[in-house]
């Protein structure tokens, strides 16, 4: 994609350099540590478990291998890869798409369940370690913004999927019960489909 750029380099100032390196540093630190965290009590990388998660995340636990690597930030090799190691261990499986004799889908199996279920516990705790509890929740919140808005400049058309999907299914079934409850009358109103306060946001902490 062409991108105009202004006629001379917009240096980076004291400040937005500091930002800029710290994030880089940070990142890559936060990341060794969780991949190394997972790794030496899993035997997982990052990328399986970003694999499994999302896997989770999906109906029937199932995905198309174009939409996972999508998802993922995997090219189709790569990704392959990862899934070949992975059902060497059984926690995936590929499966033929009936609609499509040449598509395949990855599929979670119950030990993949169970094994992101064990780990998703044990990754949380070094999520908040690492990471959460250096954080206001006024910093959270600007955080979470943030990346929202460099997400939408990078995929403008949401090729890698919603960041949080469980929010996006629950915003969904919001906007559909307030369209519905615009045509009910008012002892029919609340609606079994909205999320609740400690309902879907309590889901969203753990895989489904």
């Amino acid at each position: 994609m062409d991108v105009e750029r202004p006629d001379g380099p917009r240096w980076l100032s004291l400040e937005e350099q500091l930002a800029w390196r710290g994030y880089l540093r940070a990142s890559r630190l936060l990341f060794d540590r969780l991949g190394h965290e997972l790794q030496a009590k899993f035997g997982l990388s990052m990328t399986d478990y970003e694999i499994l998660v999302r896997l989770s995340e999906e109906p029937d636990r199932r995905l198309r291998m174009t939409d996972l690597a999508a998802a993922s930030g995997l090219s189709k090799s790569r990704l392959s890869h990862q899934m070949t190691r992975l059902e060497e261990r059984e926690l995936t499986v590929r499966v033929s798409c009936d609609s499509d004799a040449r598509g395949l889908f990855a599929v979670l199996t119950e030990k993949g369940f169970a094994t992101l279920d064990y780990a998703a516990g044990y990754h949380v705790e070094g999520v908040r370690e690492h990471f959460i509890d250096f954080l206001t929740p006024e910093e959270i919140r600007s955080v979470g913004r943030w990346t929202r808005e460099v997400v939408d400049h990078l995929d403008p058309i949401g090729r890698g999927g919603p960041i949080l999907p469980t929010l996006a299914e629950s915003s969904a079934k919001a906007q559909s019960a307030a369209r519905s409850a615009v045509q009910l009358p008012p002892a029919e109103e609340s609606s079994a489909d909205a999320p609740t306060p400690d309902g879907s946001l309590h889901r969203m902490a753990q895989p489904r």
